[in-house]
């Protein structure tokens, strides 16, 4: 158990600004094994969220209260999807081989692709957390946040790491069987809460991760950090529009 809140700390340190204990000594394999516990970062940004969302519709109107809740998920992962979204988009919409590509995501400034990816992403998830009934969007945020953050390890799990190296390196090596399992049940768990027609939203998640997944494998040969955050920002978008034509 010692070693697997370790492997917990490790991610939300990586995956998180909330102020974790200092882990000394830690090794590529346990970089590694941390990966599958990215859902369960999700299950943490997603309850902050939650949490400011319920909190601001006691007091304010549902769209300022609605605002607040995105930017506190924001501000708690340092925009670290966002801007792997931004990234993602200037490269594969900028670059036309692997190595433009993967040149300019790496490129610190954001470009056109990246400033229209990220307002239309923005824009998008507002509408459609405002299109929602107020009773059930705590429990959807949480649900939203573990399932697309388990969309990004199965990336993980079926495609390989497309630089020689980077930040999201060491977090590269596929996941184990018992790994992946982990991730499932931290990715899915949280789908329980919510009324059975819910996992209908699913379809559309797993239509986004099938098509930005070849869409990776064609362009890149695989992943960077970066396609991860992009894949996340994604397949959030694909639950709560799934939500909203289900109508829950």
């Amino acid at each position: 158990m010692s070693q697997q809140l370790r492997l917990v700390i490790l991610a939300l340190a990586y995956f998180t600004r909330l102020p974790m204990p200092q882990q000394h000594n830690v090794t590529a394999d346990e970089w590694a094994k941390a990966a599958r516990y990215l859902p369960l970062t999700g299950w943490v940004v997603g309850g902050w969220a939650a949490l400011v969302l319920y909190v601001g519709l006691q007091y304010l109107p549902a769209g300022p209260a609605i605002v607040l809740s995105m930017l506190s998920s924001i501000l708690l992962t340092g925009a670290l999807h966002e801007d792997g979204l931004a990234d993602s988009a200037d490269g594969l919409g900028g670059g036309w081989s692997k190595e433009q590509a993967l040149t300019i995501m790496k490129d610190s400034r954001i470009g056109s692709y990246g400033a229209i990816a990220l307002v239309i992403a923005l824009l998008l998830k507002f509408n459609l957390l405002s299109a929602m009934e107020p009773e059930y969007l705590p429990l959807i945020l949480i649900a939203a946040h573990a399932v697309s953050r388990l969309a990004a390890l199965m990336v993980m799990s079926s495609q390989r790491y497309a630089r020689e190296e980077g930040k999201a390196q060491a977090l590269a090596s596929p996941p184990s069987t018992a790994g992946l399992l982990t991730g499932l049940v931290f990715g899915l768990l949280p789908m329980l809460l919510l009324p059975v027609q819910a996992w209908l939203a699913l379809l559309p998640v797993l239509l986004v991760w099938v098509w930005f997944s070849l869409k990776l494998k064609r362009r890149l040969g695989g992943y960077t950090g970066d396609c991860l955050g992009a894949m996340q920002q994604l397949t959030e978008l694909a639950f709560y529009l799934g939500i909203v034509i289900i109508s829950i």
